[in-house]
């Protein structure tokens, strides 16, 4: 075959159009005797072509002719190739992407016959039809020869495509067990003395017991073994391990033909440092006594394979009970869990990238995945107790444990990455799971799994999208703390019947079974989709419930949140799959009344609770003015204006309440936040941004109604009190001053009737009743009280503080700072007020007297009647209020020479007054354990009650529900009682020195 010089033939151009990668070895190889009448012939071209990769196909069939016993066995052979078009794929499919296959066919060429028939029964070989294959094997070596020839047939039909992943790797499965039985009939054969003393079960485990094999595994396997009637048992037992250790060598010994696959027996109990074989009662008591997690979770896949069969099944029959016991263990999840990272941790660096099987994303996550949620699911649900990873997770979705679409989207990714790892191996029949660098590799393995468009680009893509999706299911699937919480439930109680509902109930401290248990008919009756969700999820809602103090309510407004939300599509999906979520909505519910009440109003607002809602990380302040400034320009007038801003503070109330609570209570994978004053800092810095961001919303919507872009006025609000502190609470007011100066050329009465109106419409607008909580304005730190103006300009407030003010108005203004409304005027006020509250030179001893005077008369006279001094949060003895007049004397005293006291925050100044001196490290910190300590029992009655105080509730689950907030369990609020005085009562020592001894 010759062609000019410088141009090539028309068959090296068809060779390269058919995807030969070295058209001119082809060539050559074309122009060889054996094939010289068919290389013309389109039909083979077109054959080879469509193979993974048709230089090696064709240097498969060159070889295969060469290796024929004379001129008519080859001709035989090409007659039946050209002819037969089944023979032809299939031969051709197998010599293209399988070298050692052609390898086998070389040695054995006569083997190719194997793949002529096409009859039915050939298409789907069974376990009957491999011993038949197997059944002439009387050595080690026949027995590997036929294998390969039972494997070729395998292969052929995989590669081809006749057979799916799953039909190939149950086969596999099939022709391993035939196996199996063929080697333990050669074991008895040798040694019939052994064979009559013993019964010898041989249980298939990983892989093969759960019929999903590889083209080349280990085949993992567990021996039982009983002596015979009347027999020795130590006797028969030395007989069945040799039988069993003549079993493995003649599977795992390399011959003159290879291997077949190692058999290894480490998943037996003790491992490789227990017995080889041990009786049945043995394994009992073994996985009674002493069994691992790991040792259950590898019994899901038991299935008796070899020898005698009722043996076999007398284990499988006394052991899976044990199986399905195995999620009430201890720390069950968390083990299995534990395992899986181990896994993954021991990978080498070099390797993880390309780990198909133990990698992130590969088939290990999948496994574990679904043997996870049958173990803990199949306690209760028979239908999940499959040891065949696909059909499991079939059952699962069916079961309503799975989402449809991820189980899909689980399935689609594990057959893909199964046929990957089957044509890895199936090229040289090595056991490895990396995926290949070199090009040529990627190439014949991408137009295996026929990815003919840039295959090497294609396969690469396709992997790592599968990968992910992997990942990402595994995490929400594997590490779901659902599990947890189900696994810990005693036996029955994954779905409840009445009775156990009932019982259940009762021990979990519901007040009212009869009424729990109406809600959890309402929630999980019926046959409906949403029904097997609400029943997977309620054992585990329940349990979340009873660890709060008012279970009751948990359940109660958990089902008014599903009456409301059931129907919508995301809302059950969330609670299952979304990592924290039903745990957090559990907490919520149960902590008290305010959080549930802000969500009634909005349940939407559930889906801040899951991993993907926009979390529970309060919004920073510009966030809230944004959304609250851009919802008043949509509103057509200033009604839905702050309707609109009211609505986004409940949102965002309810958010601030949520992550208060989970910081407080913790959750079973995030403990408890340790540092408190974290969740004081927390809290009052997102009421306090969200309050300022409200009352901007309202001040642009009020003046865009009246006076449109521009007010005649500039006006701002001042912050006062804990507002301006940062340090609101759930339930504060809003403490502020106004301020305005009217515009160039505007009318000094016009401009102050303008800013008047302002103030009256804001504070109608956000009490007005409605669904969300009202905000109320208090403006009675003005100067002169609630006799003076509710509004004045900077100039008046100037003129009065210059000649009227008195030493509790300069001791206010420490909190002042601008939280609305004209920057600028905000600024030039806090200018105005900086000398009266950082007086130079200090306060003289008079005002410091009339100071103590104050807060003296205070404590008398504002202390409610009745209350108990030493648990008043506020008013009673190393309460707030001690604390933060304490505080703040040292910063009228000293604000003008030290700059850190010049802030509004009372643990900013607390810091800043220890740093410079003016009190030991020790009293500072009394004095801020007891303020944030007194700030969190006012958050927890809030809380609780849905309603504000500062002292402890006197009803016990009221009590109970502070004392879970503040990290103390049932039956523990005296110790709480008893922890707060004592706090309280250092803190009154510390103020008793600092405040009113003179210093």
């Amino acid at each position: 075959m010759t062609s000019a010089p410088g141009r090539r033939s028309s068959t090296f151009t068809r060779l390269l159009r058919h995807g030969f990668t070295d058209p001119s070895a082809a060539e050559r190889l074309l122009d060889s005797a054996g094939l010289a009448l068919v290389r013309n012939d389109p039909v083979l071209l077109d054959a080879l072509g469509a193979t993974a990769d048709p230089d090696l196909a064709l240097q498969g069939l060159v070889r295969l002719l060469e290796a024929q016993g004379g001129a008519t066995a080859r001709q035989e052979l090409l007659d039946t190739l050209i002819a037969a078009k089944p023979l032809r794929d299939r031969l051709l499919g197998v010599l293209g992407a399988s070298e050692a296959l052609a390898d086998h066919l070389a040695r054995h060429p006569s083997d190719w016959q194997a793949l002529v028939t096409y009859e039915p029964r050939d298409l789907h070989p069974g376990l009957e039809e491999f011993e038949r294959g197997l059944a002439g094997a009387t050595d080690p070596v026949s027995l590997r020869v036929a294998y390969r020839r039972c494997l070729l047939s395998i292969a052929a039909r995989d590669v081809c495509g006749t057979i799916e992943v799953a039909q190939t790797a149950a086969e596999l499965a099939d022709l391993a067990t035939a196996t199996l039985r063929a080697a333990l009939a050669l074991a008895r054969a040798a040694a019939p003395e052994d064979a009559a003393l013993c019964r010898l079960a041989v249980i298939a485990m990983g892989k093969c017991g759960g019929h999903e094999l590889n083209y080349v595994s280990d085949v993992d396997v567990i021996f039982v073994g009983e002596a015979v009637d009347g027999a020795d048992e130590d006797k028969a037992l030395r007989a069945a391990t040799r039988l069993a250790s003549h079993l493995m060598r003649i599977c795992s010994e390399t011959t003159v033909e290879g291997s077949i696959w190692p058999v290894d027996a480490n998943l037996r109990p003790e491992g490789r440092n227990g017995p080889l074989v041990r009786t049945l009662a043995s394994h009992l008591a073994y996985y009674q006594r002493w069994a691992k997690t790991w040792e259950f979770q590898a019994l899901l896949k038991a299935r008796p394979v070899a020898g005698d069969a009722a043996l076999g099944e007398e284990y499988v029959a006394a052991l899976q009970p044990l199986v399905w016991q195995a999620a009430e263990r201890e720390n069950f999840v968390a083990d299995v869990q534990k395992m899986r990272r181990r896994v993954v941790e021991n990978i080498p660096a070099a390797e993880i990238d390309r780990q198909l099987k133990l990698g992130p994303g590969g088939l290990r996550d999948v496994e574990f995945a679904v043997q996870l949620l049958q173990l803990v699911h199949g306690r209760s649900d028979a239908s999940l107790r499959s040891g065949t990873t696909l059909d499991a997770l079939k059952a699962l979705a069916a079961g309503g444990y799975v989402g449809r679409a991820d189980a899909a989207q689980l399935d689609d990714a594990y057959r893909f990455l199964r046929s990957l790892e089957h044509r890895i191996q199936l090229h040289r029949l090595r056991r490895t799971h990396l995926v290949p660098e070199d090009e040529a590799d990627l190439r014949r393995l991408g137009r295996s799994l026929d990815l003919r468009t840039d295959p090497v680009a294609t396969l690469t893509r396709e992997w790592k999208r599968h990968a992910s999706v992997v990942r990402r299911l595994h995490e929400k699937l594997f590490y779901r703390p659902l599990l947890d919480a189900v696994a810990a439930l005693a036996p029955g109680e994954a779905r409840l019947s009445a009775e156990a509902a009932r019982e259940r109930l009762i021990a979990l401290g519901y007040a009212d079974p009869a009424a729990a248990l109406r809600h959890l008919e309402a929630l999980a009756s019926g046959v409906t989709r949403k029904a097997a969700i609400q029943r997977t999820l309620l054992p585990v809602l329940l349990g979340w419930f009873a660890d709060s103090a008012d279970p009751d309510a948990g359940l109660l407004t958990f089902r008014k949140v599903s009456d409301a939300l059931g129907k919508t599509p995301w809302y059950l999906r969330l609670l299952r799959d979304e990592g924290a979520a039903a745990e957090n909505l559990a907490r919520v519910l149960s902590a008290g009344r305010l959080a549930p009440d802000l969500l009634m109003r909005a349940p939407e607002a559930v889906a801040l609770l899951g991993d993907g809602g926009g979390g529970l990380e309060p919004r920073p302040r510009a966030h809230l003015e944004q959304e609250m400034l851009a919802a008043v320009r949509r509103a057509d007038n200033a009604v839905q204006g702050v309707t609109a801003a009211r609505g986004v503070r409940r949102r965002e109330l309810f958010r601030t309440s949520a992550a208060d609570i989970v910081g407080s209570y913790g959750t079973e994978s995030q403990p408890a936040e340790a540092d408190q004053g974290a969740l004081v800092d927390l809290v009052g810095g997102a009421v306090s941004d969200l309050t300022a961001a409200t009352l901007s919303g309202t001040l642009r919507a009020v003046v865009r109604e009246g006076w449109g872009d521009t007010l005649p006025t500039r006006f701002a609000i001042i912050g006062m009190g804990r507002f301006g502190g940062h340090e609101l609470g759930y339930g504060s007011d809003a403490d502020v001053l106004f301020v305005h100066e009217p515009r160039d050329g505007v009318d000094e009465r016009e401009a102050a009737e303008a800013a008047g109106k302002v103030v009256a419409e804001m504070r109608r607008l956000l009490q007005v009743p409605s669904a969300d909580p009202p905000l109320l304005i208090d403006a009675d730190l003005r100067p002169e009280g609630k006799s003076g103006p509710l509004v004045r300009t900077l100039a008046s407030y100037e003129a009065y503080y210059r000649r009227w003010s008195l030493v509790w108005e300069r001791h206010a203004l420490l909190r002042a700072e601008h939280v609305a409304g004209d920057e600028d005027l905000g600024r030039r006020f806090t200018e105005l007020i900086d000398p009266l509250r950082y007086p130079a030179g200090g306060l003289d001893e008079e005002a410091v007297r009339e100071i103590r005077r104050l807060k003296a008369r205070m404590e008398s006279e504002r202390l409610p009647r009745g209350a108990d001094p030493k648990l008043h949060a506020k008013l009673g003895p190393g309460g707030l209020s001690d604390v933060e007049w304490t505080v703040q004397l040292l910063q009228l005293r000293h604000g003008a020479e030290v700059p850190g006291l010049r802030t509004t925050r009372t643990r900013q100044a607390l810091t800043a007054a220890r740093a410079a001196g003016l009190i030991s490290e020790e009293d500072a910190a009394t004095l801020d354990e007891a303020w944030v300590l007194a700030t969190r029992v006012r958050n927890a009655v809030m809380l609780v009650r849905g309603r504000a105080g500062d002292t402890f509730p006197t009803v016990p689950r009221e009590l109970g529900a502070v004392g879970r907030y503040l990290g103390y369990g049932p039956g523990h609020a005296g110790d709480m009682l008893d922890a707060y005085r004592r706090t309280a009562r250092r803190a009154r020592g510390v103020v008793e020195e600092l405040f009113y001894g003179g210093s």
